[in-house]
């Protein structure tokens, strides 16, 4: 089975050509992972395909590794227009990470925005590799009516819904084909040192040669060919088929650059989990192959079946997809021998999932049935992850964006049946102080038999940030009896836990000096009390401040975007640090900065808008900084209602 993934931005007409090309020769089969992907089985010159149609757009770039990892070649979707080439960068970029063999088909071609020698130039900027045109388009005044392949010099004119024809090369053509024809040749000649030989002799290389060198230096993701068409017309549907099944490399290629060993016997892609069937695993043999009911990565696989999950097969050969059911020891994203997993390589894992909410069940007798859900939804899915809430205890799931997350909403709902709601993690402010304090407190109690006594004095100070807390005792002549000064510094660490504006207290030095204790009435308890209140007492008066998280952001964006994002940072409170141009990503930029963590969602949403959706963030916590100005309301209704 020959295996090809199509990727490219909303609206290119990806599902166009893939459904167009899927019904070539007849029916297909599809199978559809959590409405994002879709795999369609279908046969080519009695030759079975699958093709792996990947929905657009930033949210879904997580199942993008996974897909080409179980496929031969990609197929990058391009809208006719050189303005929208930058919404291709993301796929150009993974593309060549994983360095698969890859064609463009610019589509649409019936109502191009630009000349295609401008739409090759505007891509060209976010590829390493040279972009080919491999086709010319046959003008009847401003409509493309065709299209002349340039190695085989044949002309074909487009028909509505059937296959082209072929027709004598118009003169109007013949020199922007030869141009465009000595172009390629001289390309691919910086490969082949025989065609270049024939090129300075003046020699006309044969077709078949040349159709060899260009599959050769497509095998080795030397070269990026572009074709032209119009999916929804049925247009050069054949000619990108054909490249497909004479230029893509055979799976052994696409084992190797997943890093597959010896023994590896399938590659898990996709996973999800459907109503009255369960977890259903997208594989692709490898090796020997897997077979129903034997041991894959250490436990039995369950029954397998083609892409309609009803037709039961025996065994899944090198090569072919399938579906295992009633596997639920296999994740999606791992290659698997008999005995054990083995991760993908690093190209084929998600962006950060950088998009947190606070998931909770609406209904309280769901919070059981919830977690159990969400640890499903976090096997299956690469572009989740799950957290606890340190504070609040509450389950922390991060995902793509917005869209992404309303899909695990609609999934909850409709295959788990748990309705949930999400809200914004709130900052996690500390407190910290500005003088040092001292303080005496007596705690004394009786109320009958044994009381309660214990006399400290303490002192507080500020430490620098990111100290942490510290206890330190200096005691005299035993007035605090050793076995209880442990007891004093819980009291201060129950103390800092809540600080006067209701936060955590950090960066904060407690010394017991003195004090005074009862050789009846005291006890680890009194003196732990006394700590706490000691500690408490003294906070208001050490000139309290509230700190706010500030966080370090690597943002990864088209360089076309840099000067605009520049504003958008300051407008969010954010510095900027600088910005450089990605080493190993043509045409992107590594943008760092700094910003308060209170702005973290509003720089998904701003990123989102700023980058057309390209761009994305990696963030991590820095430092704390001093608050200026006041509180958010949330955060003080927050520490309100702690208190």
């Amino acid at each position: 089975m020959r295996v090809f993934t199509v990727l490219g931005p909303s609206q290119s007409g990806k599902t166009t050509l893939v459904e167009a090309i899927s019904r070539l020769d007849g029916r297909s089969t599809t199978f559809d992972v959590s409405g994002t992907v879709h795999l369609h089985g279908f046969s080519y010159l009695d030759e079975p395909w699958c093709a792996i149609d990947v929905d657009g757009g930033g949210d879904n770039l997580a199942y993008v590794g996974p897909a080409m990892a179980i496929s031969d070649a990609a197929v990058v979707v391009v809208p006719p227009d050189p303005l929208a080439a930058v919404l291709c960068a993301p796929y150009l970029r993974l593309v060549e990470e994983a360095g698969i063999p890859c064609f463009l088909f610019i589509n649409r071609m019936d109502n191009p925005n630009g000349r295609i020698r401008d739409i090759i130039a505007a891509l060209q900027t976010y590829c390493t590799n040279h972009i080919a045109l491999r086709q010319v388009p046959i003008r009847e005044g401003e409509t493309i009516v065709g299209a002349v392949d340039l190695i085989s010099e044949r002309a074909w004119k487009y028909q509505e819904g059937q296959p082209s024809a072929l027709i004598e090369l118009p003169q109007s053509v013949e020199d922007r084909e030869q141009e465009a024809r000595t172009e390629l040749l001289e390309t691919l000649s910086d490969f082949d040192d025989n065609l270049l030989e024939q090129l300075i002799e003046d020699k006309q290389p044969p077709s078949a040669e040349v159709y060899d060198l260009a599959a050769q230096v497509l095998q080795n993701h030397q070269l990026i060919p572009a074709c032209l068409g119009a999916a929804s017309h049925g247009n050069g549907l054949t000619r990108l088929m054909k490249a497909l099944r004479h230029e893509a490399p055979e799976f052994d290629i696409a084992a190797g650059r997943d890093e597959a060993e010896e023994n590896a016997r399938a590659i898990a892609g996709f996973a999800d989990v459907k109503k009255h069937i369960g977890k259903i695993v997208v594989l692709r043999g490898l090796g020997a192959g897997v077979k129903a009911h034997e041991n894959l990565g250490g436990e039995t696989v369950g029954n397998l079946t083609t892409l309609d999950a009803k037709t039961q097969i025996s065994e899944l050969p090198a090569g072919q997809i399938g579906l295992a059911v009633k596997s639920d020891h296999l994740n999606p994203g791992n290659l698997y021998d008999s005995a054990s997993a083995t991760p993908l390589p690093e190209w084929a894992a998600s962006h950060p999932a950088a998009h947190r909410q606070i998931v909770s069940p609406t209904h309280e007798r769901d919070d059981v049935r919830l977690s159990n859900a969400l640890s499903r939804l976090v096997e299956i899915d690469p572009g989740l992850h799950l957290q606890q809430d340190e504070l609040s205890g509450h389950a922390i799931l991060s995902s793509q964006g917005p869209q992404h997350m309303r899909r695990v909403t609609t999934k909850l709902d409709e295959d788990f049946g748990i309705e949930i709601t999400a809200d914004a993690v709130e900052t996690a402010y500390r407190e910290t102080i500005r003088t040092p304090v001292e303080h005496r407190h007596r705690h004394r109690k009786q109320s009958g038999g044994a009381g309660q006594f214990a006399d400290v004095v303490i002192s507080v100070a500020p430490m620098p940030r990111g100290s942490g807390f510290q206890f330190e005792e200096i005691v005299k002549g035993g007035a605090v009896p050793k076995n209880y000064i442990p007891s004093v510094e819980h009291g201060a660490k129950d103390a800092l836990a809540q600080g006067p504006e209701g936060f955590p207290v950090v960066d904060v030095k407690v010394t017991l000096s003195d004090g005074k204790h009862h050789n009846v009435d005291s006890s680890d308890y009194a003196f732990r009390t006394a700590g706490k209140n000691a500690v408490r007492e003294a906070l208001p008066q050490a000139k309290p401040v509230v700190l706010q998280p500030v966080l370090s952001a690597e943002i990864h964006l088209p360089s076309d975007f840099v000067g605009d994002l520049v504003p958008t940072i300051s407008s969010l409170q954010g510095q900027v640090l600088g910005f450089e141009g990605n080493p190993n990503a043509s045409g992107w930029e590594i943008f760092n900065a700094q910003l308060p963590a209170v702005a973290e969602d509003e720089l998904h949403r701003t990123l989102a808008s700023a980058t057309r959706g390209t761009g994305w963030v990696k963030l991590s916590f820095d430092h704390y900084e001093e608050l200026r100005g006041p509180l958010p309301k949330s955060a003080a209704r927050e520490a309100a209602n702690a208190q």
